[in-house]
């Protein structure tokens, strides 16, 4: 699809709020798939993936996130 959002290792990370270690640790057990890559080589997710694997973790590890309201 022309509209998806591509994000790499390090927005995914911020993204999410978790490390870059932590994207490559969903990646090594397959909760997030490497989409592509960019023009400098770096690995590309697709947004929907990167949100979904954060889901699953935390949901797993019993960590649900909860929106901040200020």
């Amino acid at each position: 699809m022309e509209d998806e959002v591509w994000m790499t290792v390090k927005e995914a990370a911020l993204f999410t709020s978790v490390s870059v270690q932590t994207v490559y640790s969903w990646v090594r057990s397959g909760h997030l798939t490497v989409g592509g890559l960019d023009h400098r080589n770096q690995k590309l997710f697709r947004h929907l993936h990167v949100a979904r694997a954060e889901l699953a973790t935390r949901t797993r590890a019993g960590r649900m996130l909860i929106p901040f309201s200020a």
